[in-house]
This record gives C-alpha cells, structure tokens and sequence, in this order.
C-alpha cells in the first residue's frame, strides 16, 4: 500500500492570464509562490514531478530538503497552436470553435491528442509507480492540472470522468494505491 499525493503546481502569470500554458517553460508568478506558502502539505518520502520549471520549482517550495525526481512524461498537454493564448483571443478562431464543440475530444491543431497525452501520464505513472522499491511510503507527485486529472480518470476509486478532476494550482489529491490498480481516493488537500 502506498500513499499519494498530487499536487498541481503553484500559479503561473500565464494562469492568472487564462492562457493554455502547456509547452511553455514559465515559472511560477510571485502571486503564486505567495499562495502556495500559505498551505502546509503532507510529508513524502519521495517526490516525482515534471521537468517544467513550475514544477520544480513547487516541489522545492513544498519539499525544501528531498531530492525531486523527474519525469519527462509528466509534461503538460502539447496545446499547438493554442499555447499562449487565451480563450478571449481564440474567440474568431475556427479550429478553437471546432474544439470547444467537440467538448476537447479533438486533437489540439498542431499538437498533442486527448488520447496520447493521456496516456503518456498513465505511462509515466506506472512506470514511476514500478520504480519504488518499498510499500508504506508516501510518494508525491507534483504536476500539472492536465496530468492529474489523466491519472485519476483512470485509476481513481471511485470512478469519475476527466475534468471532474480539475483543481486549482497550488491544491491537490490524497489517495491509497492498494494494488498498482486502483487508487482509492480520499479527497483533496484542502
């Protein structure tokens, strides 16, 4: 048995912006890091995370003194010709308007698709999950949004679809992983 803990990096300037920020390595935004310094979070005996700055940088923050582990697979979603902007400056833009009303099922033009973005999360989950040695740890994870609610979409107990997953930067998940299957889900960090 293992316990989890997700945690979504803290606040980019490209978040507070509403901006598809996936490929773009920014780093945190001073409003951020202020935010993410109110919270206290659960100890780890080990930490993973993406290798995008805001990542690293949140992991540090939280865990001052561990090692973090990179995983390239982690990364956020490839939104293509999305990245960078925002919802406001899509707006004309008719390959934004067909993927809205695709309920974000089509691939991002120029980009990455649900489906592998998704499963490249699953991937790197297993993968790191493989990778520690003893039961009874507890191992954290910080990534991004997109990440997380790939992940819990598909190991979660009980079961729930993608975006009921969202949660804001900063705040994050607690689960038991029993079997390397099923993550059971106790709720978010705060």
């Amino acid at each position: 048995m293992l316990k989890i803990i997700f945690i979504r990096h803290a606040a980019t300037p490209g978040n507070a912006e509403k901006r598809y920020i996936g490929r773009t390595d920014e780093p945190l935004s001073n409003a951020g890091i202020e935010d993410l310094l109110k919270h206290e979070y659960p100890n780890a005996d080990l930490i993973f995370a993406s290798p995008m700055k805001r990542c690293i940088q949140t992991a540090k923050l939280i865990y001052k003194d561990k090692e973090i582990i990179t995983e390239n697979d982690f990364r956020e979603c490839d939104f293509g010709k999305f990245e960078g902007k925002n919802y406001i400056e899509l707006t004309d833009d008719q390959d934004y308007q067909a993927w809205i009303d695709s309920n974000g099922t089509l691939p991002f033009p120029g980009g990455e698709s649900n489906s592998d973005f998704k499963n490249r999360c699953i991937n790197a989950f297993e993968k790191t999950i493989k990778s520690v040695s003893k039961e009874n740890l507890t191992v954290a994870y910080v990534v991004h949004g997109g990440t997380i609610m790939s992940i819990l979409e598909y190991f979660s107990e009980p079961k729930s679809s993608f975006y009921d997953w969202h949660v804001e930067n900063g705040n994050g998940y607690l689960g038991i992983l029993t079997d390397n299957k099923h993550l059971h889900m106790e709720g978010k960090l705060w």
